[in-house]
């Protein structure tokens, strides 16, 4: 049930390694795409990212099945518009956000009548651009996919095995429930490495060489996530802003509990949390989600 040409509006990371995992997995499915950058259009047709780079989105899409927008969330609205009045009768329009209800209205919003079925591939690195794209990148990751209410089953499917076909597993979730999920999941974890990288930058008594020379596993960690595209998470704590603040609160409300611990040097109230996320740690491992090795079993791309 899986289509034969996609078209890939937005040629970064997740762009570009869609396009090359079509390319390996799916090689009788045809690809084009498009990017607002030239430069990136240069390279990703330097690359082989897509089958054919249009100098247009109009044109990218003129025969597509399925179209995804790989753009910061805060762009898809606008992505959508650019391809509107050239967008087949029956095609499917998805995307690539971590932020859902909010992207799936902006595009529907955008292509009124068109078949929109929203998704998010939970798989990424902290590096952008068109180099930074690879054939592996949704391998045994989750995808999850989320239909607005009343999506047409076939067009679900059709998605669904579209990112089979690219190795991911496939989740259908309700949107609302997938902002929450990735609040705590992701967005929320983002922010705080974005606020502790930024913290040891300001501190007047310790100076950024110290910082630097000195890091140690837990800020190095840190460090990474918080390298991340600033403009696609701006966009995401903005769109998903929400299920951000709920969480954000919750998260709040224990970090004071746990200065109240420390503060009182009440040591069982400390263990207990720690021995608590131990076994969280484990059961993500367990899943497949992470490596048990030091280096996480992670290698350059």
């Amino acid at each position: 049930m899986t289509v034969s040409r996609v078209a890939i509006i937005g040629l970064g990371l997740i762009g570009g390694s869609i396009g090359l995992a079509v390319r390996e997995m799916l090689p009788d499915v045809r690809t084009t795409g498009w990017d607002a950058s030239a430069d990136v259009r240069k390279r990703a047709a330097t690359r082989g990212l897509v089958g054919t780079v249009c100098e247009t989105a109009a044109e990218a899409v003129a025969e597509a099945e399925l179209v995804i927008l790989c753009v910061p969330v805060g762009a898809m609205g606008e992505a959508a518009q650019a391809i509107a009045g050239a967008l087949p009768a029956g095609a499917i329009v998805s995307d690539v956000g971590s932020s859902k209800r909010s992207v799936g209205e902006a595009i529907a919003r955008a292509l009124p009548g068109a078949t929109v079925i929203p998704a998010h591939p939970v798989a990424g690195t902290e590096k952008s651009g068109p180099d930074a794209g690879f054939a592996e990148l949704f391998r045994h990751r989750w995808c999850i996919v989320t239909p607005p209410a009343g999506a047409s089953e076939e067009a679900v499917a059709k998605v669904s095995d579209f990112w089979e076909g690219l190795g991911a597993k496939v989740e259908i979730m309700d949107p609302a429930h997938h902002d929450v999920v990735l609040a705590v999941t992701s967005h929320i974890p983002h922010l705080i490495a974005y606020t502790i990288v930024g913290t040891a930058s300001d501190l007047e008594d310790v100076t950024r060489g110290e910082v630097i020379k000195y890091s140690a596993g837990g800020f190095r960690d840190f460090t990474r996530i918080a390298a991340s595209d600033p403009t696609m998470w701006r966009d995401v704590f903005l769109t998903n802003r929400d299920a951000v603040l709920e969480v954000l609160g919750r998260f709040t409300e224990d970090l004071t509990a746990l200065q109240r611990a420390i503060r009182n040097g009440d040591g069982d109230t400390l263990f207990d949390l720690f021995e608590r996320t131990r076994t969280i740690r484990r059961s993500i491992i367990e899943e497949g989600q992470d490596d048990a090795r030091p280096d996480f079993g992670r290698s350059d791309h």
